[in-house]
């Protein structure tokens, strides 16, 4: 867990350095554009994750204003790598996902901050067992809610602070389920 403070310190700070925190307006972004990421969470256990991923926009136009921001929707793709200590020394495993996503940006659509939520599922090889509980699904159910932040010339750098959720929804017991803090960093294309 240590290793992750580290890690969420460095990425706090490195978006304090880079950009101004108030609200701005900002040219058109790039923002509903695919984009590629790494991510790196943590969880209690001493449970580390690192993924690397996609988003890709719904149809290009979707959008909805809603509570006086913009809504819009994508795809997030990821491939993770979970590891923890187990009982017999360290786990791995390898964690296939999608999720579709909806994004709220305040102010418009044209605050630099933004919030996100999203449900979809994933799939892990082989089954994920830390020293205190064991998934007893290989499928499972990834929820996130997340709080974001773009810069840039045209908003194509993205930092988020994350919290998901993985677990099986109840269709198997035992189902511990594993929570995980992120942070993500995005570059829109």
């Amino acid at each position: 867990m240590i290793f992750t403070h580290h890690i969420l310190t460095a990425c706090v700070l490195a978006l304090a350095a880079s950009t101004p925190l108030q609200a701005q307006t900002l040219p058109a972004p790039l923002t509903d554009k695919p984009s590629l990421y790494v991510q790196v969470e943590g969880a209690r256990e001493d449970s580390q994750s690192v993924s690397l991923g996609a988003t890709v926009p719904w149809n290009h136009g979707w959008q909805k204003e809603w509570w006086g921001g913009l809504v819009r929707g994508h795809w997030d793709v990821y491939l993770s790598h979970w590891m923890t200590d187990g009982t017999a020394g360290r786990v791995h495993s390898t964690v296939l996902g999608i999720t579709p996503t909806l994004r709220l940006r305040f102010d418009g659509g044209r605050s630099p901050w933004f919030t996100e939520g999203g449900i979809g599922i994933n799939y892990a090889s082989p089954l994920y067992v830390t020293r205190t509980k064991a998934f007893s699904t290989r499928f499972n159910f990834a929820s996130h809610l997340a709080l974001g932040y773009s810069h840039g010339a045209q908003r194509q750098h993205e930092w988020q602070l994350r919290i998901q959720h993985s677990s099986n929804g109840g269709l198997k017991k035992p189902n511990p389920g594993q929570n995980f803090v992120q942070v993500r960093y995005a570059r829109h294309f």
